[in-house]
């Protein structure tokens, strides 16, 4: 029987794909291999939560971009002019360049031109320049709103990388698991397809030898009998491996966003029945904790996401200080405002403020800091108790894959004693020194010492996996 290797390359993988769907799902003589690899990395590549996470990356670089809003240059324009009853009343024309600076500072400097027959008198006429400064003293001189934004995009942006590991850790864990699920209703379907096979033969050999006087007639009905049952087993497996293709083809999608329906003749890579489970490595317990409570992306979108509740509660703070503004502009006739500057700093070309207010009971600003600091004790137990899960769940896989690595190894056993024991009937059958019934007896119990074994080791890969996701480590 021809088998073909599916590759990971995103070209071949397509024309594969393209060519199973166009040849009516390839010819009956031939099966496509699908590995655990070459699946999971179809599953990274092209699922759409998968692609929906990366879009959530790019989502946060958006919202970095646009709080970066808050610190670019302004430049404002404004013009204004009133003629009335044949008088030029005013006419005003003020571009102004503001510049905020990280630290609350704004720097600002403008122009004016300012002419008309009734300007009011704190206007001044003509041409005049100014280069000014703002600076808060009190609140908003260690944190405001357009720094926490700035702050919080640059954590969110990290931390939606980190929630995107975890999107794909969750995605990866279900898509191992219905490969290993797949596989293992395949091998059982190939197995009881075999002894459908095998009973086939022997229910023919059984009614030659009834009808040369070897055998009795009660023989061939048992020898059908057993043949039915395997043929019942057969269905109820092929049933349950088809189901086991669907639930595959929910993490199976083509390059153009498309999904694709396995078809039968695709088959899992046989290469894991000759791996020796006893032989796999196990890491230690206490490397897994270590790795799972410092590397676990839900655990650091908690630490991202505390880092930007504790600069919300610098900003909330701010709102218990009072506000103390000082405003100074250097003035000067014309577009030159430097223009003897030494002299204006001083002397009387300058306009200067005090913005000063506090609220008499800062009722607001008791308020959100306690709640600011209320978020942050509720997400701090979150956090916690999102380890302490962590914690049980490395736990949990961990004993069952020590706990599978040994059951295997028993079944394994139990397996090669159930086939001896078979093999040994049926040479004693042959020679007429046993019964059909004893041979039966032994193929049943072989067949279910092979479930197992089957259903143990695919478990112990899915529980492989399950302790890699329960780390977080499935990227």
């Amino acid at each position: 029987m021809k088998r073909m290797k599916i590759t990971g390359r995103k070209k071949l993988l397509f024309v594969f794909m393209q060519a199973v769907m166009l040849t009516g799902y390839g010819q009956a003589d031939s099966l496509l291999v699908l590995s655990e690899p070459e699946f999971i990395n179809i599953v990274r590549k092209y699922h759409p939560v998968a692609k929906q996470a990366n879009l959530f990356v790019e989502m946060a670089r958006a919202q970095l971009t646009a709080a970066r809003a808050g610190f670019d240059p302004l430049f404002y324009m404004s013009t204004e002019r009133k003629t009335f009853d044949g008088k030029n009343y005013y006419n005003f024309t003020q571009p102004e360049l503001k510049i905020p600076t990280w630290y609350g500072i704004n720097l600002k400097a403008g122009l004016e031109r300012n002419i008309g027959d009734l300007l009011n008198s704190e206007v001044t006429p003509g041409r005049s320049s100014y280069a000014g400064i703002e600076v808060p003293l009190a609140k908003n001189l260690v944190m405001d709103k357009r720094r926490a934004v700035l702050k919080q995009a640059k954590i969110f942006r990290e931390q939606s990388k980190a929630g995107r590991l975890n999107i794909i850790n969750d995605l990866l864990f279900d898509a191992y698991a219905a490969y290993w699920n797949w596989v293992k209703e395949y091998r059982i379907y190939q197995l009881v397809t075999d002894v459908v096979r095998v009973n086939e033969q022997r229910l023919k050999l059984v009614r030659l030898s009834y009808q040369q006087g070897d055998k009795p007639a009660i023989d061939t009905t048992e020898t059908l009998a057993q043949l039915q049952a395997f043929q019942l087993a057969q269905n109820e497996a092929m049933v349950k491996f088809k189901t086991a293709g669907f639930e595959l083809s929910n993490y199976m999608w083509l390059e153009n966003d498309s999904a694709w329906s396995m078809p039968d003749t695709v088959v899992p890579d046989p290469s894991w029945n000759n791996v020796n489970t006893s032989s796999v490595n196990i890491p230690a317990l206490d490397q897994v904790l270590t790795l799972a409570r410092t590397n676990h992306p839900k655990l650091q979108v908690f630490d991202f996401k505390l880092q930007m509740l504790e600069i919300e509660k610098q900003l909330k703070f701010q709102n218990l200080l009072p506000l103390f503004n000082v405003k100074y502009n250097v003035l000067n006739s014309g577009y030159n405002v430097f223009k003897d500057i030494d002299r204006q700093l001083l002397d009387n070309n300058y306009k200067f403020g005090i913005d000063i207010g506090i609220p008499l009971r800062l009722s607001q600003g008791r308020g959100e800091y306690r709640a600011a600091k209320i978020k942050i004790q509720e997400t701090g137990l979150d956090l916690f108790q999102t380890r302490l899960v962590i914690d049980n769940k490395v736990k949990q896989y961990f004993n069952e894959l020590v706990a599978l690595q040994a059951q295997v190894s028993i079944a394994e056993d139990n397996y090669n004693n159930y086939l001896r024991l078979f093999r040994g009937e049926e040479l004693r059958f042959r020679a007429g020194e046993s019964s059909l019934f004893l041979l039966n007896t032994r193929e049943n119990k072989l067949l279910e010492a092979f479930q197992k074994l089957v259903d143990l080791k695919t478990k112990f890969f899915k529980t492989y996996a399950g302790l890699q996701w329960a780390a977080g480590q499935l990227r």
